[in-house]
């Protein structure tokens, strides 16, 4: 997968940066460098082109995923984590996703499918990511959720509904709500900075 990587401090995370649609690696730099200065950093670009735009997983029509494309991605994210915490030499179990919109659900499917793959995210606009599972135990994983009131692709149901579901895994989530539609605010971000502190930082 292409990727950016640079090195932290080493008692701090590795902030993993999942862009939404038509983003690059480059995207979600500025939100790390607010959340974490210190972190390592490992900012991913999607393998999916739709239509000359990256994504993660592929989509039917907007709002529907291609479920069989969604397990094979997140798959091999999985897998690409494993093997750049060798070749980067950083500690796989202490990875906080960042994602944003398509980013964020690729986050959310991998918790949706591994036992604490990570040890937080910070999912900014997500959906859920598929339906009718049963989800691992993600015991005390925390997550932090970034809603919009008046957002038109995830609606206020959708986050609620995702929030049950993560919760039902015995995630820690909490869901953080901003007067706005799908655009990621620096109010969003300065919650999460805060959350991420208070949770995520040793």
């Amino acid at each position: 997968m292409k990727h950016i990587f640079k090195e932290g401090l080493p008692n701090h995370p590795t902030l993993l940066l999942l862009h939404g649609t038509g983003g690059s690696e480059n995207d979600l730099l500025p939100i790390a460098e607010m959340i974490d200065p210190d972190a390592n950093v490992l900012s991913v670009r999607g393998n999916i082109n739709e239509n000359g735009l990256s994504r993660f997983f592929k989509r039917l029509r907007e709002g529907v995923f291609d479920e069989e494309d969604l397990v094979k991605q997140t798959d091999s994210l999985n897998d690409f984590l494993d093997q750049a915490s060798q070749d980067y030499q950083f500690d796989r179990e202490q990875v906080v996703a960042i994602g944003y919109s398509n980013g964020a659900n690729i986050a959310g499917s991998l918790l949706f499918h591994y036992e604490k793959p990570l040890k937080g995210a910070i999912l900014h606009h997500p959906m859920v990511p598929r339906r009718g599972l049963t989800l691992p135990d993600q015991n005390q994983l925390p997550v932090f959720i970034g809603a919009g009131t008046n957002d038109p692709l995830c609606p206020v149901d959708e986050t609620k509904e995702l929030d049950e579901l993560l919760s039902n895994a015995n995630a820690k989530v909490k869901v953080e709500w901003v007067d706005q539609g799908h655009q990621l605010s620096r109010q969003e971000v300065q919650s999460a900075k805060q959350w991420y502190e208070e949770n995520l930082l040793n």
